[in-house]
C-alpha cells in the first residue's frame, strides 16, 4: 500500500516548473524480469522536468506531494493506483531519474521501495523535486535532488554528497544541454543517444573525419549530418537546424558541425546522436567513455541547505 500526502506549498531554490516532453527519434535503419517500469511509449511520451530559473519562496500555491511505499508487480501500476492518469509520465520521470544506476527493465525488483516528491506542472505533466529508490539488488537506496549549480545554464539532479546524478560524455558532440532523454539501452527501437537543448545549440565534432552524406530521409531524420570517423565508426546527428559542413568536407575535432534543431519526426528541440560501427550500433556512452562530476565544499553545502525540505518530506514519509 503507498502512502500518499501533501506537502508544504513553499519551494526551495533550484527546483523548476517547465516541461516539455520526451523527443521521439526516428532514424531510417531502425526497424519498427523483474518488476517493469513502465511501457515503450511512455518513455517515448515524456522525459525528466524541464529545467528553468530557480522560483522565489512564495511564487506558487500549487502543494507538492510525497508518494512511498514498495513496488509491487510494476513501477508502472503503483504510479498508475496513486496518480491515476499521471502515472506512466511519472513512471517515466522517475525512471530517468535512476537509469544511470540501475538497469531500470531488468534490476528493478518487486519489494523495492520508492518515495517520490513531485506536483502537477503548469503544463499538466509531473515535475519531480525529489525522489529515493531502494534497491535491493543493489542493497542501498539512492536519492536524487533537482538544484541548479552556480554558473551552470540548467539544473541538474544531485546526491546529497555533491555528486550528479547524470553521467556525461567525457567528449561529446553537445557542451550544454538540458537532460538526456533517451538512452541506447532504453528500447530497443531506439538506437541513439538524444540530448534536450534548445534550438540553435552548437554542435561540435568529437573526433575528426569526413562528412558522407547530409539530409538523407529528411522526413525522419529532418537536417542530418552523417560522419565517417577516423577510426571507421560511423556518427549519425539528426534533427538539426542548419548544417554547417557538407558531404566530402573533412572535420576537425571540436569543429561546430551544425546547430541543433526540431525537424523531422521530432516532438521537441533536441540532438540524436548515434553512432554504428559495421552493422552494429554502439553506446556512446562506452565509446566516449563518462564522467560525474562533484561540487566544491561550498556548493555541496549549498546543496544540502536548498534542499532540505524536501529532503524531510522523503524521510518523514519514507521513514527512512
Amino acid at each position: 500500500m503507498l502512502l500518499l500526502r501533501r506537502g508544504p506549498s513553499e519551494e526551495p531554490q533550484g527546483v523548476s516548473t517547465a516541461e516539455t516532453p520526451d523527443p521521439a527519434s526516428t532514424v531510417e535503419d531502425a526497424p519498427a524480469q523483474g518488476a517493469q517500469p513502465t511501457s515503450d511509449a511512455a518513455l517515448e511520451a515524456v522525459g525528466q522536468p524541464a529545467p528553468g530559473e530557480p522560483i522565489p519562496g512564495d511564487a506558487s500555491a500549487v502543494e507538492w506531494t510525497v508518494i512511498s511505499g514498495k513496488v509491487e508487480h510494476s513501477l508502472a501500476r503503483t504510479f498508475q493506483r496513486e496518480a491515476d492518469e499521471d502515472g506512466d509520465a511519472l513512471t517515466s520521470v522517475f525512471s530517468r531519474l535512476f537509469v544511470w544506476d540501475l538497469d531500470m527493465r531488468r534490476d528493478l525488483l518487486a519489494g523495492d521501495t520508492i518515495a517520490v516528491v513531485w506536483r502537477k506542472g503548469p503544463d499538466g505533466l509531473p515535475e519531480i523535486a525529489a525522489a529515493a529508490l531502494h534497491s535491493s539488488k543493489l542493497g542501498r537506496t539512492l536519492t536524487t535532488y533537482r538544484w541548479q549549480a552556480p554558473g551552470d545554464p540548467f539544473p541538474s539532479y544531485w546526491h546529497l554528497d555533491g555528486t550528479e546524478v547524470p553521467l556525461r560524455l567525457k567528449d561529446g558532440p553537445i557542451a550544454q544541454y538540458e537532460q538526456v532523454t533517451s538512452l541506447l539501452k532504453d528500447r530497443p527501437t531506439h538506437k541513439g543517444m538524444d540530448f534536450k537543448t534548445p534550438v540553435g545549440t552548437e554542435v561540435t565534432a568529437p573526433r575528426a573525419g569526413t562528412v558522407t552524406r547530409a539530409n538523407w530521409n529528411w522526413k525522419a531524420n529532418g537536417n542530418c549530418i552523417e560522419i565517417r570517423y577516423d577510426d571507421g565508426v560511423i556518427a549519425k546527428f539528426l534533427h538539426l537546424n542548419e548544417n554547417r559542413v557538407k558531404q566530402g568536407d573533412r572535420v576537425r575535432v571540436g569543429q561546430v558541425i551544425a546547430l541543433t534543431g526540431n525537424t523531422g519526426h521530432s516532438t521537441a528541440p533536441h540532438l540524436h546522436y548515434q553512432l554504428d560501427r559495421g552493422d552494429k550500433t554502439i553506446d556512446p556512452l562506452e565509446y566516449h567513455g563518462t564522467v560525474r562530476r562533484s561540487l566544491d565544499a561550498d556548493q555541496a553545502a549549498a546543496l544540502r541547505r536548498d534542499v532540505a525540505a524536501f529532503e524531510k518530506m522523503l524521510d518523514d514519509t519514507a521513514g527512512r
